[in-house]
């Protein structure tokens, strides 16, 4: 095992505290390749199950997590269920720095600094694991530090594959992080009552970060975001939350499509082949009230070659003279949820890459045997009868077959929102038709209020209809809101030749569809060459914050019910329905946008909330930014 001599950590740019701990006298873990990661994480060659254990005082010792050795790599389970997805509000900020986030100093009624005294105590008595990466593209990004517990070896190994890694031995005495991440899982116990917890303190010299848990994506995947976030915040850029795919259609067109959204909204999905029944029709809906099933011929799909899954990078130095927006995969790897891979043959593409991958995965919740086959459709139970509603796996990116590594030019933005269902008893937001065209100042109000949704499976509060905030990442960021909105607003005036289309998932009315709507428009607008469409093609939405709504969509010679692209026409829904419903939405959204009304917001801005604020009209919007149909 590649333990560091403390010669060489005196060569690199440490800050003191960290250094401290590193004299101390305890084995320190250096990984030197990604399988002798996997290996400790597994608790080494012989080990078949390794349990991740910690004394915490009062409580003797817990068990947070076994980890499984499977043929096709390591199983991870949390024994708490509460352990096996995000808490939303497991955020504070311990600095005294701009922030429209709690303080530590708020919900704790005393200052971080001796928790954080106690953090590096505790650090210093551990056997621990040292490693460093980089946070974001490494030409764009934080130099980064890992300091782990030795035990917590699959927390590391998923950092490793989600950002990547540099060997010891390509470390040299300029390394100097810029950001560490201090992984002290017991905190949680004798700190915070059990609760998941993530501190982020932006000192002068390094951005410190304190996951007190050891559930990774609070802090290994979503806490690294905010690192990049607060960065791109003090140079005037943005890493927007975000997949990316090329898509090839049957005659060699390329169309490239990024979709954004809350957790939950499809992102992962939109770079999935689109589901089949056994037979290879598609199952385009099902109506609720009288079930009736509604299919697709699609014989022939497009190639997709994915660029990004969630993370994209959008540097100054990527953007180009054709005004549209240019972006690059922000992270090495992808947390991928399965949820909704029940059976086999749900999804054979991602099924057989994870069943046979080139190199052993780390698995999240799943049910397994050791020694067995880890299979996604397996998910472990947090109940008896209930399922996990968040299995995950990491998936490196270079496993990927035909991943797309260099920047690429967005034709469209896509934005994602979990509907629920709508009908005239019980009217909801579920009102978005199939797909609609967006002006870009409507496009911007619905990343500024980017709604959580209906029924989500990636956080714990999944129940009725919330926001994620400016650009569906504002969960992560640590900054001020208003100036994340100001330069969302400011990329979206200088991108003026990317598109925008808003997409439902779930429901459309009285309609369960699942992805499906995404999958359709991405099939159709890469076939017709992106979203430009005459005037005479659309028509305003009956609810304006829905901009356009197509006249007609035809798919392969298939034309699709004008009832699934205007959803007041569908008999369950009715006008009455659906103005119930968009008054549900139209609330939602003055009382989210009011909070960007301060004296820091772009003038520009200002006028498109107040546009809204004043139940302005599509063309309004229109008038506001301008758009060539």
């Amino acid at each position: 095992m590649p333990h560091i001599q403390l010669e060489k950590l005196e060569q690199f740019s440490l800050p003191a505290d960290l250094r401290s701990i590193l004299t101390q006298g305890k084995m320190i873990f250096m990984p030197e390749t990604r399988s002798e990661l996997l290996e400790k994480a597994l608790g080494g060659p012989d080990s078949t199950v390794f349990e991740v254990a910690y004394d915490v005082p009062g409580q003797g010792q817990v068990v947070e997590v076994t980890v499984a050795r499977a043929k096709n790599g390591a199983v991870v389970n949390y024994l708490d269920p509460y352990m096996r997805r995000r808490d939303p509000d497991c955020m504070v900020i311990a600095d005294d720095g701009p922030t429209d986030k709690q303080r530590f100093s708020e919900r704790y009624q005393t200052d971080f600094s001796d928790l954080r005294s106690q953090t590096f105590a505790w650090l210093a008595q551990q056997d621990l694991i040292l490693m460093p990466f980089m946070a974001g593209d490494p030409s764009m990004g934080y130099p980064a530090l890992l300091v782990a517990p030795d035990n917590a070896g699959f927390f590391a190994g998923g950092l490793l594959d989600l950002q990547g890694f540099i060997p010891q031995s390509e470390l040299d005495h300029r390394f100097a992080p810029r950001a560490i991440l201090y992984l002290a899982p017991t905190f949680r116990h004798t700190h915070f009552d059990g609760r998941q917890m993530v501190v982020h303190n932006r000192t002068d010299d390094v951005y410190e970060m304190f996951a007190y848990n050891l559930y990774p994506g609070p802090s290994a995947k979503k806490g690294v975001y905010g690192m990049l976030l607060n960065l791109g915040e003090q140079e005037g850029w943005v890493t927007v939350h975000g997949s990316t795919v090329q898509v090839i259609t049957p005659y060699d067109n390329v169309f490239t499509l990024m979709h954004e959204g809350a957790s939950g909204g499809g992102k992962s999905e939109m770079i999935e082949e689109i589901h089949r029944e056994h037979d290879g029709r598609i199952l385009l809906s099902k109506n609720l009230v009288s079930q009736e099933k509604y299919y697709l011929d699609l014989i022939e799909t497009c190639d997709l070659r994915p660029v990004t899954d969630d993370m994209a990078l959008c540097h100054p130095s990527l953007q180009n003279d054709s005004h549209k927006l240019v972006v690059k995969d922000a992270e090495d790897g992808w947390f991928l949820r399965t949820n909704h891979i029940k059976t086999y043959g749900t999804d054979p593409y991602l099924e057989r890459l994870c069943v046979h991958p080139p190199e052993p995965l780390i698995f999240l919740n799943y049910h397994t045997v050791p020694e067995s086959t880890c299979l996604i459709w397996e998910h472990i139970e947090d109940a008896p009868g209930k399922s996990c509603p968040n299995p995950r796996v990491i998936m490196p990116r270079h496993f990927v077959p035909g991943i797309v590594s260099e920047p690429v030019e967005i034709d469209v933005r896509s934005f994602g929102v979990r509907t629920p269902p709508c009908t005239r008893e019980q009217p909801s937001y579920g009102i978005i038709g199939l797909f609609h065209i967006l002006p870009p100042a409507l496009a911007w109000l619905w990343r500024l209020v980017a709604p959580r949704g209906h029924d989500n499976p990636s956080v714990i509060d999944s129940e009725g209809m919330s926001s994620e905030g400016v650009g569906s990442y504002w969960p992560f960021a640590t900054g001020k809101i208003v100036d994340q909105a100001n330069l969302l607003l400011k990329q979206i005036v200088e991108t003026g030749n990317t598109r925008y289309i808003l997409v439902p998932n779930q429901h459309i009315g009285a309609h369960k569809v699942g992805f499906n709507p995404q999958w359709i428009a991405r099939e159709y607008l890469a076939r017709r060459g992106g979203a430009k469409f005459r005037a005479d093609q659309l028509s305003e939405s009956r609810c304006s914050l829905l901009g356009y709504a197509l006249k007609d969509i035809k798919v392969e010679g298939t034309y699709l019910a004008r009832e699934m692209l205007e959803v007041h026409r569908q008999q369950e829904v009715g006008k009455d329905g659906y103005d119930q419903g968009a008054a549900i939405l139209e609330d939602f959204f003055k009382k989210e946008l009011a909070k960007y009304l301060t004296p820091e917001l772009d003038p520009l801005g200002r006028k498109i909330i107040e546009c809204c604020l004043n139940d302005g009209t599509v063309t309004d919007y229109l008038e506001l930014i301008p758009m060539r149909y």
